[in-house]
């Protein structure tokens, strides 16, 4: 049996995560107390039917749960249930907003223990920070629709075999800031930008133009290698340790150009090597990805 324990900010997605992960076969309880997660799991092993996938959210109004999630995981893990942490996040400006447009109370301002939404957003990253660094997957939803964060999680627990684990290399550009919820980063901005070559400004990575600049010279080619064999090397070395999910980023000045192109390289190398293998570009439309399609890649 697997838990999922589906966490993170108040206002990152919790709900949106559950309904979509109802809709893949997970049986979904929102916000269970610690006592009564075990009174569920131990009724499901007695059950002659039990769910082999369950998903809980937990938030701030769990406190007693993130104080002892270490010992409820453990405790769980002696029953025969293997317990995973999904953690959900987002920047505080994008927190704001969201809350402006739902005119919700935050948790903490509805119990009085904070005046305003500014300081319950402070307080709840100081509580919340020992659960983000133990959670085996943590997601930044700040530029995600619902329809993305859908598509994300779908790559992340849809298509699991067990010991298999997702790999995304996504494109980004650093003047929009780093990918918060990447294991590595790889910074691209060492080589010459296309953007400065006026035929292939307005061209993206997905070009084979682009591609051909960025890659088809001796630094591009020799970096491409160093990464590639980099990630060769500790890949494997992450699914020994039981990892589900490897977010690696590739940053350039804007996303456009070379980060894609070391992106879509890597992608198309790797999916021969591993299953559920995807590239994503966080910084430009979604269109984008038709181009790269267009151009003889395999984008998801």
């Amino acid at each position: 049996m697997d838990l999922l324990i589906v966490t993170g900010m108040s206002g990152a997605g919790k709900t949106r995560a559950l309904q979509c992960l109802e809709d893949m076969g997970y049986y979904c309880v929102d916000n269970l107390q610690p006592p009564l997660i075990l009174y569920m799991l131990n009724a499901e092993l007695a059950s002659t039917e039990p769910h082999e996938k369950t998903a809980v959210t937990v938030d701030i109004r769990s406190e007693k749960l993130l104080a002892g999630i270490d010992r409820l995981t453990e405790g769980l893990a002696q029953k025969g249930i293997r317990t995973r942490i999904l953690y959900l996040d987002a920047s505080d400006t994008v927190l704001k907003n969201r809350y402006k447009e739902s005119r919700r109370l935050h948790p903490l301002v509805r119990n009085g223990s904070a005046k305003d939404l500014a300081s319950a957003l402070k307080a709840e990253r100081s509580i919340m920070s020992g659960l983000r660094s133990m959670s085996d997957i943590v997601l930044d939803t700040s530029r995600l629709s619902s329809g993305e964060l859908r598509q994300k999680l779908i790559g992340i627990f849809g298509q699991e075999s067990g010991a298999a684990m997702s790999i995304e290399f996504v494109a980004f550009g650093y003047k929009y800031g780093i990918l918060a919820d990447a294991d590595i980063v790889f910074d691209v901005r060492c080589l010459p930008n296309p953007y400065y070559v006026d035929e292939l400004r307005r061209l993206t990575g997905a070009d084979e133009a682009v591609r051909n600049y960025v890659l088809g010279n001796e630094e591009g080619k020799t970096l491409f290698e160093k990464i590639r064999d980099l990630l060769e090397y500790t890949i494997p070395l992450y699914m020994k340790e039981g990892k589900s999910r490897l977010v690696i980023g590739l940053g350039c000045t804007g996303g456009q150009h070379r980060s894609l192109a070391f992106a879509g390289a890597l992608k198309e190398y790797f999916s021969d090597k591993y299953p559920g293998v995807v590239l994503s570009m966080r910084d430009l439309e979604e269109n984008r990805l038709e181009i790269y399609e267009r151009n003889g890649g395999s984008a998801s």
